[in-house]
């Protein structure tokens, strides 16, 4: 295809040698043409353009706890590492029971009610200074859900703990299927407790 400058370029020079003959052609060059101007284009109205490096970023709320906030955090895991030695007692003195009944050791029997009942204590205390923290830091992103799964499972240990000490214990004392129930679940407890506990140990 024929470009159109040259299409004008010969037609001029048709014309001025029809016009004007024996005078030399007029030569027209293509870059004295006038050319098309470029179109410009328009931003919106209203529409600004950002580098992907001058977005503003927002800033995360800092969270700010109190100073109750600390001691209630000390006291809980001091608490804690008292839940194992509080868990063997029970386990040992227990299984004394269980398997010997009213022949059990004299220690056995002296020391699974006091070692049952400083669990249910630690467990109560832990229940209120970790609830309480659970909720003050309730805005904290930080390791929520770790919190979460931690407390979750430790109610879920002193629901069992709870079941096993009242009506499984009472009917302990005088049925063996009983006494076998109550070990399982207290075992049970000990073992979720113990998994909540090492949840909150490792992540920190």
């Amino acid at each position: 295809m024929i470009p159109i400058t040259d299409v004008a370029v010969g037609f001029l020079m048709a014309w001025q040698a029809a016009v004007s003959p024996g005078q030399v052609p007029l030569t027209v060059r293509p870059d004295s043409l006038p050319q098309p101007r470029a179109a410009t284009v328009m931003q919106p109205v209203g529409l600004t353009m950002f580098r992907a490096d001058t977005v503003p970023r927002v800033r995360r709320k800092a969270v700010v706890y109190s100073d109750g906030y600390a001691t209630r955090l000390r006291i809980h895991k001091t608490l804690s590492w008292g839940m194992l030695p509080l868990f063997a007692a029970s386990y040992f003195s227990g299984d004394q029971i269980l398997n010997k009944g009213t022949d059990a050791p004299s220690w056995a029997r002296s020391l699974h009610g006091p070692a049952a009942t400083g669990s249910a204590i630690l467990f109560g205390a832990n229940t209120v200074t970790g609830g309480w923290n659970l909720w003050e830091g309730r805005k904290d992103p930080t390791g929520r859900t770790r919190r979460i799964l931690h407390s979750v499972l430790f109610t879920a240990a002193s629901g069992g703990f709870a079941y096993a000490g009242t009506k499984l214990a009472d009917d302990a004392e005088e049925n063996l299927t009983a006494r076998r129930k109550h070990r399982n679940v207290a075992l049970g407890s000990m073992g979720v407790s113990t998994v909540s506990w090492l949840i909150m140990l490792i992540g920190n």
